[in-house]
């Protein structure tokens, strides 16, 4: 059993979460990022999928699910950054009776909306969304999704039939965008009590209808609160974006290697920013040409840069999986990511250099980031962000003409 070691984390620090196929580390910085502490790994020798940090209604609570082939998925927490942690005497989330489910797995963890601190939500394996309005003490089964008339018609992927993905849109908050490997995209705006298909435009190429109105393998999809509509989405072949809220989706595959990756994720700040890794093939899950380089947008999609300031160009056979990449919230964001030769990576400057955070880990499956006490104001940020996005043109040129002239205005007036 190795030694398990312990952090500790105050008001500006960075965590990162990083699931392994043995275990959970919790890994901490200050707020300049260059040096890293250690702890773990909890839950050793258990994959862990999915992790989040909840720090809403002054809370600071760790959740990560703990997988066992002989015992099952459970869900634990800590409010003391793992140096204890609570473990169900009862499976809490799993399927009712009726259903005649089992529970395989838990892929994605989610914190609710600011709003509604006590709600957290659950994206499972067979595909299915579960929910908690009482800070995890209890999971119901949304019935809105699991009903859907195309459920039984849903094929497994190649990592089985999970709902990965769940994106919660501050401004809309019954607003609700999940993805299934391999169903697709599907989104709710009544709070998941119904749910409409969210694919066109998206390619199935492994299909003989390249179109179809469902059974996409979605990998991840990625949002910015800032531009409510945008969304991103990484496909199982496939980068497209949506201005209208996931109902339509164009390609935004120019200027790749290869339109083929599992993980994407928004920048925390500019909706225009996005990143990603790609993949050479389904058949070849690693970096094309033995090279790790991230790719940036920060235009919308319209083209990408390599990044690689850091990062090995030569004999890099590595493959990032789709929740295995994350952004903190600092001004100069953060981004992360983790490989399956259990490396991770950080940038303290918006990608534009990296450095090995670690290295000789179990394979990660799963990376997130979090600035301790950052939450709120980020929301507040761009909460804002949003409210001047939605000006109009006319509004702001009114508002414009409202305005005192200044000093040096007024003197040229006289």
């Amino acid at each position: 059993m190795p030694a398990i070691k312990h952090v500790s984390a105050k008001s500006g620090d960075t965590l990162l979460l990083v699931g392994t196929m043995k275990g959970l580390f919790v890994v901490r910085s200050n707020a300049a990022r260059k040096k890293w502490e250690v702890g773990g790994p909890y839950s050793h020798g258990s994959p862990v999928y999915a992790a989040a940090f909840d720090q809403r209604n002054g809370k600071k609570r760790l959740w990560w699910a703990q997988q066992s082939w002989r015992w099952g998925t459970i869900l634990r927490s800590s409010d003391d950054f793992g140096r204890t942690s609570t473990e169900p005497e009862t499976y809490s989330v799993k399927f009712p009776e009726e259903t005649k489910l089992a529970l395989k797995n838990i892929w994605q963890i989610m914190p609710g909306h600011a709003h509604e601190p006590n709600t957290l939500y659950c994206g499972v394996e067979p595909a299915s969304l579960f929910k908690s309005t009482d800070n995890g003490a209890s999971w119901a089964l949304v019935k809105g999704l699991h009903e859907h008339p195309h459920r039984e018609k849903w094929q497994p992927g190649g990592g089985g039939l999970c709902l990965h993905t769940i994106v919660l849109e501050p401004s809309a908050p019954e607003n609700i965008l999940i993805a299934i490997s391999a169903a697709g995209a599907y989104r709710s705006t009544d709070g998941g009590k119904t749910w409409q298909v969210s694919n066109k435009g998206v390619r199935a190429e492994f299909m003989p209808d390249k179109y179809p109105e469902f059974g996409q393998c979605v990998h991840k999809i990625a949002h910015n609160p800032a531009e409510p509509q945008r969304y991103y989405l990484q496909n199982h072949w496939g980068l497209y974006r949506s201005d209208d809220g996931g109902a339509s989706w164009h390609d935004i595959a120019k200027g790749v290697p290869s339109d083929f990756g599992f993980c994407m994720v928004a920048h925390p700040h500019d909706a225009d920013t996005v990143y990603i890794v790609p993949i050479e093939s389904d058949e070849y899950r690693c970096t094309p040409e033995g090279k790790l380089r991230v790719y940036r947008t920060r235009n919308g999609g319209k083209s990408w840069e390599p990044l690689t300031r850091g990062l090995p160009q030569k004999n890099a056979l590595e493959t990032v999986l789709r929740d295995g990449m994350a952004t903190d919230t600092h001004k100069s964001a953060g981004i992360y990511f983790g490989t399956r030769s259990g490396k991770v990576y950080g940038s303290n400057d918006n990608g534009n250099s990296w450095q090995l955070i670690m290295e000789g880990l179990p394979p990660v499956v799963c990376v997130k980031a979090a600035v301790v006490n950052g939450a709120a104001k980020f929301a507040a940020r761009s909460s804002n962000h949003t409210a001047r996005t939605r000006m109009t043109k006319k509004a702001r040129v009114a508002r414009k003409s409202t305005r005192k002239p200044t000093r040096a205005k007024r003197s040229r007036k006289r």
